[in-house]
């Protein structure tokens, strides 16, 4: 049987914009994506530490190293530029994948740039 785990993390992110005008999604900096193993188009949840708001969505790339975590569309109403994100992506695994597993956890600063990586 499958099981849902988390698969990757980038932990408190600042959020950097909130474009309302936009289709929808979250763009994030293409370095933060590949550092935690994030793809574009995949599904995230978005945890919003300001505001406790929790959603889901899926990502755009942004522009390497510009520290870019902008949340477009309807996830404009979620969060305000300044406020601490937590973008999650899981992944599906068999019981055996999971006995030295570990999640790809980014750690970023105030201006989103990494810090730790697990």
């Amino acid at each position: 049987m499958l099981q849902e785990f988390i698969s990757s993390k980038i932990h408190r992110a600042t959020v950097t914009d909130a474009n309302l005008n936009y289709v929808g999604s979250i763009t994030i900096d293409e370095t933060l994506m590949k550092a935690s193993n994030i793809k574009e188009w995949q599904k995230v949840d978005i945890l919003n530490i300001n505001n406790g708001e929790r959603f889901h969505t899926y990502v755009i790339k942004g522009k390497a190293d510009s520290g870019m975590i902008c949340l477009n569309g309807a996830a404009a109403r979620k969060a305000q530029p300044g406020d601490k994100v937590i973008i999650i992506a899981y992944g599906l695994y068999n019981p055996e994948e999971m006995t030295n597993y570990k999640p790809q956890i980014v750690i970023v600063d105030d201006n989103n740039k990494i810090t730790e990586q697990h």
